[in-house]
Order: structure tokens, then C-alpha cells, then sequence
């Protein structure tokens, strides 16, 4: 039901005004009930010039719109056509109705069809977690064609590590994300989306450059190169050092991958950063890709969520985007 308080006055004061000649009818209270129907019969009616041809257009019987129309001219409390032998045509009060019925149906429509663009996830706000690969390596190339193509939804990615982004699943708190497979879980789905193995870049000459692949044990008195120290991949790193009973040593912080391998070329350290973005800067810098044998370096990129069924529809299609572009050709 619509409520509209306003027009039975205006109504009433515009048919006393256009059509003195009509015997007012009573008064009646400032709050009125118009449900969709009427105001869609009334305009069916009003467009035809018909009683008959409007209830027809409407879908209606005709002795059941005669008593609607009945009802709805009680309610406002003035005639709202004028009946002749050709047809009907509205009063001024049914000009009124005319005009506030077709913007309340337009905008009736036009809510019906935004809350079916949220009800199959074309519309909305929704957040992703990610580690620092995933949200500076994987999603960039992804996320800025599906938003183009999506352009009613709205996208915020947050960068977390991926420890901290199951926490936040079993929570609760966190929808969706996108981790590595080396952390532990539990009741909690991964659907593998791509590798991302760790390696260790190390400068031109160092000591390590003959070796071929090595254990974080093997460095841990090294000085390195690191992300920022709110960054997820920052924060395994140490955990991963912490784990062996001791803590890395970083000379500098960058905040980009770039930055830090211009670092490790220019000797200032080493680092320890995902393998596709050690061999995206290596044609740019000079330094030494090292294979990382421990198991947690061996990692892929997943998907993480609880349930498929208690995703939100735009983060289903989201997902299902993702998975669809890294699936086996």
C-alpha cells in the first residue's frame, strides 16, 4: 500500500475550485491508503476514455473496477471523472491523481527493479580480504574489467594477511578472501585460483649467488629488504622467523615491490617476495632468483569463504569471475 497524506486536500481543494458545479462530498481524514492497482486501473481508464476499455487494459473485470473507481472517488472525497455517453474523462482532481499516479508506478518500477539488480548481485557494496600478493599482484589485471562491467557494485579490498583473514572468516566478521594454502584451517572452503611460491632475491655478487635454493634458517643473519611493516606479507615473514626462534633483520621498509627490488640490485639486502613478481622486475634489476625450500614458501593463492550459500549475490559473482579466470584451458 501507498500512503499519501497531502492529496486528498489538494484533490479536494482543486475539484471545488474546477468543477463547482459537482455536489462536494464529505470531507473525509487527511490520511489515505492508494494501493498500486487503483492508481494503475485509474490511469488504464483515464488513457482509454473507457471504463470498460481501462478494465480490460488493466486485467480487471469490469464490475470489479466499477468498484474500485468507487471506492477510490469515496476515498478522495471528489468525483474524479466525468462520465458521458462517449466515455469518461478526469475531472480536475483526476488530472491531479493522474499525474502523482504515473510518477508513484515509475518510481514503484524503478525500486522493484533495483532491489532485483541486489536480489542477483548487480548491485551493491561488498569487501575483499587479501594478502599482499594477491592484492598487488593477482586482482589488479582482474578486478578493473569486472568493474567495469559491474559498474553499480561497489568493491573495497583490504589487505590483511592471510592468518588474520581466516581469523576474521571463522569470525564472522569477513566474508570472503583470498590466502595462501600454507595457512591452517578449518570448516572453511579454498578454491585454488593460481601458484605463488616464495623466492629469495639476493644482489650481484653476494655470497649466496651460487647457491640455487635455500632454507629462511639459511638467512636469518642476513639483513634484508622488506615491505612496509603493515603489510601482510611483511607479517608472515616474521611470524615464519619468529618460528625459528629468532627475527629478521630489515635495513629498509619500501612500499612497493619495485622499490624493494631496486634495493636488493643496488646491495643493500636481500628479500623474500612471491616468484611471479621477482621475475616481472628481474629484466629490470640485477639480482639473483633463489629457490625457498621451506614448505610454507610453497604456496598457492585461494579463494577462502565459509559457504557458498551464505555468500551475498554480488560476491558470487565476483568469485565465480575469479575462479572462471584462472580455470584450466
Amino acid at each position: 500500500m501507498i500512503f499519501i497524506e497531502a492529496l486528498p486536500f489538494i484533490l479536494h481543494n482543486v475539484e471545488l475550485q474546477g468543477q463547482t458545479s459537482e455536489k462536494p462530498k464529505d470531507k473525509r481524514t487527511a490520511f489515505m491508503r492508494l494501493n498500486l492497482t487503483d492508481l494503475h486501473l485509474f490511469l488504464c481508464i483515464t488513457d482509454a476514455g473507457s471504463i470498460t476499455q481501462g478494465a480490460i487494459k488493466a486485467n480487471l473485470a469490469l464490475s470489479s473496477a466499477s468498484e474500485r473507481l468507487r471506492h477510490l472517488e469515496d476515498d478522495v472525497g471528489v468525483a474524479l471523472l466525468t462520465r458521458h455517453a462517449r466515455g469518461v474523462q478526469p475531472t480536475a482532481a483526476g488530472r491531479v491523481l493522474m499525474q502523482h499516479a504515473r510518477k508513484i508506478l515509475e518510481q514503484h518500477q524503478r525500486l522493484k527493479q533495483e532491489l532485483h539488480d541486489f536480489s542477483i548481485g548487480m548491485r551493491g557494496t561488498i569487501t575483499l580480504y587479501a594478502n599482499t600478493s594477491a592484492l598487488t599482484h593477482f586482482l589488479p589485471t582482474k578486478i578493473a574489467p569486472w568493474l567495469k562491467n559491474h559498474p553499480a557494485i561497489q568493491l573495497e579490498c583490504i589487505e590483511r594477511n592471510s592468518v588474520d583473514i581466516v581469523a576474521g572468516l571463522k569470525a564472522g566478521q569477513i566474508e570472503a578472501g583470498i590466502i595462501s594454502d600454507a595457512v591452517a584451517i578449518q570448516n572453511l572452503i579454498l578454491d585454488p585460483i593460481m601458484k605463488d611460491h616464495l623466492v629469495v632475491i639476493v644482489p650481484p655478487q653476494h655470497i649466496f649467488i651460487s647457491k640455487k635454493a635455500v632454507f629462511l634458517s639459511d638467512l636469518v643473519h642476513e639483513s634484508f629488504v622488506g615491505l612496509t611493516l603493515n603489510s601482510a606479507l611483511q607479517t608472515h615473514l616474521q611470524t615464519q622467523a619468529q618460528h625459528l626462534g629468532t627475527q629478521l633483520h630489515f635495513r629498509i621498509h619500501m612500499n612497493s615491490f619495485e622499490g624493494l627490488c631496486e634495493m636488493v640490485s643496488n646491495g643493500v639486502g636481500i628479500a623474500i617476495l612471491p616468484e611471479v613478481i621477482a621475475d616481472q622486475y628481474q629484466a629490470k634489476f640485477a639480482y639473483q632468483k633463489l629457490t625457498l625450500l621451506d614448505a610454507w614458501a610453497k604456496r598457492q593463492l585461494c579463494l577462502c569463504y565459509t559457504s557458498w550459500e551464505t555468500l551475498s549475490p554480488a560476491m558470487k559473482i565476483l568469485l565465480q569471475d575469479l575462479k572462471r579466470s584462472h580455470a584450466p584451458k
